[in-house]
Protein backbone atom coordinates (compact mmCIF):
# COMPACT_ATOMS: atom_id res chain seq x y z
CA UNK A 1 0.00 0.00 0.00
CA UNK A 2 2.88 2.36 0.81
CA UNK A 3 4.52 1.58 -2.54
CA UNK A 4 1.43 2.89 -4.29
CA UNK A 5 1.54 6.17 -2.36
CA UNK A 6 5.25 6.92 -2.11
CA UNK A 7 7.22 8.19 -5.10
CA UNK A 8 10.74 7.23 -4.10
CA UNK A 9 12.95 4.89 -6.15
CA UNK A 10 12.58 2.20 -3.48
CA UNK A 11 8.79 2.47 -3.62
CA UNK A 12 8.87 2.13 -7.41
CA UNK A 13 11.07 -0.98 -7.22
CA UNK A 14 8.77 -2.51 -4.61
CA UNK A 15 5.71 -1.85 -6.80
CA UNK A 16 7.45 -3.51 -9.74
CA UNK A 17 8.36 -6.58 -7.64
CA UNK A 18 4.78 -6.83 -6.36
CA UNK A 19 3.38 -6.77 -9.90
CA UNK A 20 5.95 -9.32 -11.04
CA UNK A 21 4.94 -11.56 -8.14
CA UNK A 22 1.27 -11.37 -9.13
CA UNK A 23 2.17 -12.07 -12.76
CA UNK A 24 4.21 -15.14 -11.71
CA UNK A 25 1.37 -16.37 -9.51
CA UNK A 26 -1.10 -15.98 -12.37
CA UNK A 27 1.28 -17.77 -14.78
CA UNK A 28 1.80 -20.57 -12.25
CA UNK A 29 -1.92 -21.05 -11.76
CA UNK A 30 -2.55 -21.03 -15.51
CA UNK A 31 0.23 -23.51 -16.23
CA UNK A 32 -0.68 -25.81 -13.37
CA UNK A 33 -4.45 -25.68 -13.51
CA UNK A 34 -4.60 -29.26 -14.80
CA UNK A 35 -2.38 -30.43 -11.95
CA UNK A 36 -4.51 -28.60 -9.39
CA UNK A 37 -7.68 -30.07 -10.89
CA UNK A 38 -6.12 -33.52 -10.79
CA UNK A 39 -5.16 -33.06 -7.14
CA UNK A 40 -8.72 -31.99 -6.40
CA UNK A 41 -10.07 -35.11 -8.13
CA UNK A 42 -7.69 -37.31 -6.13
CA UNK A 43 -8.83 -35.67 -2.90
CA UNK A 44 -12.49 -36.30 -3.81
CA UNK A 45 -11.76 -39.95 -4.66
CA UNK A 46 -9.77 -40.35 -1.44
CA UNK A 47 -12.68 -39.01 0.61
CA UNK A 48 -15.08 -41.36 -1.20
CA UNK A 49 -12.74 -44.33 -0.67
CA UNK A 50 -12.32 -43.45 2.99
CA UNK A 51 -16.09 -43.28 3.40
CA UNK A 52 -16.57 -46.69 1.76
CA UNK A 53 -13.79 -48.17 3.90
CA UNK A 54 -15.30 -46.78 7.09
CA UNK A 55 -18.71 -48.20 6.15
CA UNK A 56 -17.16 -51.65 5.49
CA UNK A 57 -15.36 -51.62 8.84
CA UNK A 58 -18.57 -50.55 10.56
CA UNK A 59 -20.37 -53.52 8.99
CA UNK A 60 -17.59 -55.91 10.04
CA UNK A 61 -17.53 -54.68 13.63
CA UNK A 62 -21.32 -54.76 13.78
CA UNK A 63 -21.35 -58.35 12.51
CA UNK A 64 -18.70 -59.37 15.06
CA UNK A 65 -20.59 -57.76 17.93
CA UNK A 66 -23.87 -59.35 16.86
CA UNK A 67 -22.35 -62.81 16.27
CA UNK A 68 -19.92 -62.92 19.15
CA UNK A 69 -20.19 -66.28 20.84
CA UNK A 70 -21.99 -66.23 24.16
CA UNK A 71 -20.03 -68.12 26.81
CA UNK A 72 -23.04 -68.54 29.10
CA UNK A 73 -26.65 -69.13 28.24
CA UNK A 74 -29.70 -70.12 30.23
CA UNK A 75 -32.92 -71.53 28.80
CA UNK A 76 -36.22 -71.59 30.60
CA UNK A 77 -38.93 -74.20 30.41
CA UNK A 78 -40.55 -74.24 27.00
CA UNK A 79 -37.60 -72.80 25.05
CA UNK A 80 -37.15 -76.09 23.24
CA UNK A 81 -36.49 -74.68 19.78
CA UNK A 82 -34.07 -72.02 21.06
CA UNK A 83 -32.11 -74.68 22.95
CA UNK A 84 -32.15 -76.99 19.93
CA UNK A 85 -30.87 -74.17 17.69
CA UNK A 86 -27.94 -73.35 19.99
CA UNK A 87 -26.98 -77.01 20.42
CA UNK A 88 -27.00 -77.66 16.67
CA UNK A 89 -24.91 -74.52 16.17
CA UNK A 90 -22.36 -75.84 18.67
CA UNK A 91 -22.40 -79.24 16.94
CA UNK A 92 -21.88 -77.72 13.50
CA UNK A 93 -18.69 -75.92 14.60
CA UNK A 94 -16.72 -79.15 14.77
CA UNK A 95 -14.29 -79.74 11.91
CA UNK A 96 -12.90 -83.13 12.99
CA UNK A 97 -14.43 -84.62 16.11
CA UNK A 98 -17.24 -84.31 18.61
CA UNK A 99 -17.18 -85.88 22.05
CA UNK A 100 -20.45 -85.99 23.96
CA UNK A 101 -20.68 -87.13 27.58
CA UNK A 102 -24.31 -87.74 28.47
CA UNK A 103 -25.81 -90.50 30.59
CA UNK A 104 -29.23 -90.18 28.96
CA UNK A 105 -29.08 -90.52 25.19
CA UNK A 106 -31.66 -91.72 22.71
CA UNK A 107 -32.93 -91.02 19.18
CA UNK A 108 -33.42 -87.36 20.16
CA UNK A 109 -29.70 -87.14 20.81
CA UNK A 110 -28.96 -88.49 17.35
CA UNK A 111 -31.27 -85.92 15.79
CA UNK A 112 -29.01 -83.20 17.15
CA UNK A 113 -25.75 -84.99 16.29
CA UNK A 114 -27.02 -85.34 12.73
CA UNK A 115 -26.39 -81.60 12.33
CA UNK A 116 -22.62 -82.18 12.37
CA UNK A 117 -20.59 -81.52 9.27
CA UNK A 118 -19.90 -84.44 6.92
CA UNK A 119 -16.73 -86.29 7.85
CA UNK A 120 -16.82 -85.26 11.49
CA UNK A 121 -16.51 -88.24 13.84
CA UNK A 122 -18.77 -88.33 16.90
CA UNK A 123 -18.08 -90.28 20.07
CA UNK A 124 -20.79 -90.58 22.71
CA UNK A 125 -19.90 -91.62 26.24
CA UNK A 126 -22.92 -92.86 28.17
CA UNK A 127 -24.03 -95.50 30.69
CA UNK A 128 -24.41 -99.15 29.74
CA UNK A 129 -28.17 -98.98 30.36
CA UNK A 130 -28.60 -96.43 27.57
CA UNK A 131 -31.80 -96.52 25.51
CA UNK A 132 -29.72 -96.11 22.38
CA UNK A 133 -29.52 -99.45 20.60
CA UNK A 134 -26.87 -100.79 18.26
CA UNK A 135 -29.48 -100.69 15.48
CA UNK A 136 -30.01 -96.96 16.10
CA UNK A 137 -26.28 -96.36 15.81
CA UNK A 138 -25.98 -98.47 12.66
CA UNK A 139 -28.83 -96.65 10.95
CA UNK A 140 -27.32 -93.31 11.93
CA UNK A 141 -23.94 -94.31 10.49
CA UNK A 142 -25.51 -95.28 7.20
CA UNK A 143 -26.32 -91.63 6.60
CA UNK A 144 -24.12 -89.63 9.01
CA UNK A 145 -20.87 -91.57 9.60
CA UNK A 146 -19.16 -91.97 11.93
CA UNK A 147 -20.75 -92.35 15.33
CA UNK A 148 -19.29 -94.50 18.10
CA UNK A 149 -20.90 -95.18 21.47
CA UNK A 150 -18.71 -95.97 24.47
CA UNK A 151 -19.78 -96.71 28.01
CA UNK A 152 -18.71 -94.94 31.17
CA UNK A 153 -20.12 -94.34 34.59
CA UNK A 154 -17.51 -91.82 35.71
CA UNK A 155 -19.45 -88.68 34.86
CA UNK A 156 -22.59 -87.14 36.30
CA UNK A 157 -22.63 -83.88 34.33
CA UNK A 158 -22.94 -83.50 30.59
CA UNK A 159 -20.12 -82.17 28.44
CA UNK A 160 -19.67 -81.48 24.75
CA UNK A 161 -16.09 -81.24 23.48
CA UNK A 162 -15.43 -79.83 20.03
CA UNK A 163 -12.27 -80.82 18.13
CA UNK A 164 -10.51 -81.48 21.43
CA UNK A 165 -10.00 -77.74 21.83
CA UNK A 166 -12.92 -76.36 23.80
CA UNK A 167 -15.81 -77.74 25.76
CA UNK A 168 -19.27 -76.86 26.99
CA UNK A 169 -20.82 -77.84 30.28
CA UNK A 170 -24.50 -78.60 29.66
CA UNK A 171 -26.96 -78.67 32.54
CA UNK A 172 -29.35 -81.14 30.92
CA UNK A 173 -29.22 -84.08 28.55
CA UNK A 174 -29.30 -82.58 25.08
CA UNK A 175 -32.32 -84.70 24.17
CA UNK A 176 -34.28 -82.87 26.90
CA UNK A 177 -32.96 -79.39 26.15
CA UNK A 178 -35.63 -76.77 26.76
CA UNK A 179 -38.08 -79.04 28.58
CA UNK A 180 -36.92 -77.60 31.90
CA UNK A 181 -34.73 -74.67 32.93
CA UNK A 182 -31.04 -75.41 32.28
CA UNK A 183 -27.82 -73.63 31.42
CA UNK A 184 -24.91 -73.99 29.00
CA UNK A 185 -21.44 -72.72 29.89
CA UNK A 186 -18.35 -72.63 27.71
CA UNK A 187 -15.29 -73.85 29.61
CA UNK A 188 -12.56 -71.29 29.05
CA UNK A 189 -9.79 -73.16 30.87
CA UNK A 190 -7.98 -75.45 28.41
CA UNK A 191 -6.70 -77.57 31.31
CA UNK A 192 -10.25 -78.63 32.09
CA UNK A 193 -10.73 -79.88 28.53
CA UNK A 194 -7.47 -81.81 28.73
CA UNK A 195 -8.47 -83.29 32.08
CA UNK A 196 -11.82 -84.51 30.76
CA UNK A 197 -10.20 -86.12 27.71
CA UNK A 198 -7.58 -87.81 29.88
CA UNK A 199 -10.28 -89.23 32.14
CA UNK A 200 -12.13 -90.58 29.11
CA UNK A 201 -8.91 -92.18 27.87
CA UNK A 202 -8.57 -93.89 31.24
CA UNK A 203 -12.09 -95.23 30.83
CA UNK A 204 -11.17 -96.71 27.48
CA UNK A 205 -8.08 -98.38 28.93
CA UNK A 206 -10.11 -99.61 31.89
CA UNK A 207 -7.97 -97.78 34.43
Amino acid sequence: MLSAVLRSDVAVQVSIKIMNAFVEMRRFMANNSLVLNRINEIEVKQLSYQKDTDEKFDKIFTYISEHEEVTQKIFFEGQIYDAFSLLTEMISKAEKELVLIDNYVDIGTLNILAKKKPGVNAVVYTVKTTKLSKGDVDRFNQQYPMLEVRHTGAFHDRFLIVDGLYAYHIGASIKDAGKKCFGINKLEDAKIVVGILERLEQEVRGV
